[in-house]
């Protein structure tokens, strides 16, 4: 797909959500941020998106939940028309140790990580049939996509990115010819905030190649899955060889 003058609607416009929107942007691709709580990061993006001469905008969005994911696409296609692209980065990562799960924190990841895809994949596909096709790119995890839990503590979040790799393929069954459905499974891109250097080391060592990935990686990874023409039920990963160890 030429992403010139196609609608872009982005799940986040925070970090990793807003170099995604810049790249898109770049391209000549209109953009449209979600965001729930973080809307001077949306905002931001969007004005840097309308300096690089395309349409952008920033909706207020619950995408936890079916009606949420809907009003969300019908704003955009109000805003800007489509979308022809859909880009699904909403998600929770919170740590809860297994004895103090319970349906609330159960459902609460499922429903972001999860959920959200889904919801947004389902409103977002009939728009995108009527324009003559589209691209959708969810997110899962280098672990999941690996088959190898690692890390205690992060149940739902694990099984819900797990799940998205099953929906991504089963998306692309369903939507073919017309929609080009492939997840992107991030490894070490952004070092967390008050990681210690310690910690930091120890990441770069188990990872091949010695360093962060940084969110450019990641955008790099989302055009090539727009611009494809022969790639969909693929799940990439983008971990610098993290899997490998």
């Amino acid at each position: 797909m030429d992403p010139r003058g196609k609608v872009a609607l982005i799940t986040g416009g925070a970090r990793i959500g807003a170099a995604v929107a810049e790249a898109l942007a770049r391209c000549g691709s209109h953009v449209a941020l979600t965001y729930r709580s973080s809307r001077r990061s949306a905002e931001e993006t969007a004005e840097r998106a309308r300096a690089l001469g395309v349409r952008a905008t920033a909706i207020r969005a619950d995408l936890s939940v079916a009606r949420g994911a809907a009003e969300a696409v019908e704003a955009v296609r109000s805003a800007l028309g489509g979308p022809d692209i859909l880009v699904t980065m909403a998600s929770a990562y919170e740590k809860t140790p297994f004895g103090a799960l319970d349906e609330r924190s159960w459902r609460a990841g499922l429903d972001v990580d999860l959920g959200s895809a889904f919801h947004l994949a389902r409103a977002a596909a009939p728009l995108m049939k009527a324009r003559g096709g589209g691209r959708i790119v969810t997110f899962a995890d280098w672990l999941p996509a690996s088959g190898r839990p690692r890390y205690r503590g992060f149940l739902p979040y694990y099984v819900a990115k797990a799940g998205i790799v099953g929906l991504t393929e089963s998306l692309a069954l369903e939507l073919a010819p017309e929609i080009l459905v492939n997840a992107i499974a991030p490894g070490p891109i952004l070092k967390p905030p008050g990681m210690s250097a310690r910690t930091d080391r120890a990441v770069r060592r188990v990872t091949p190649l010695g360093r962060w990935g940084g969110a450019e990686e990641i955008a790099r990874a989302v055009m090539f899955l727009v611009e494809t023409e022969f790639v969909t039920g693929e799940c990439l990963r983008v971990d610098g060889g993290r899997h490998l160890r």
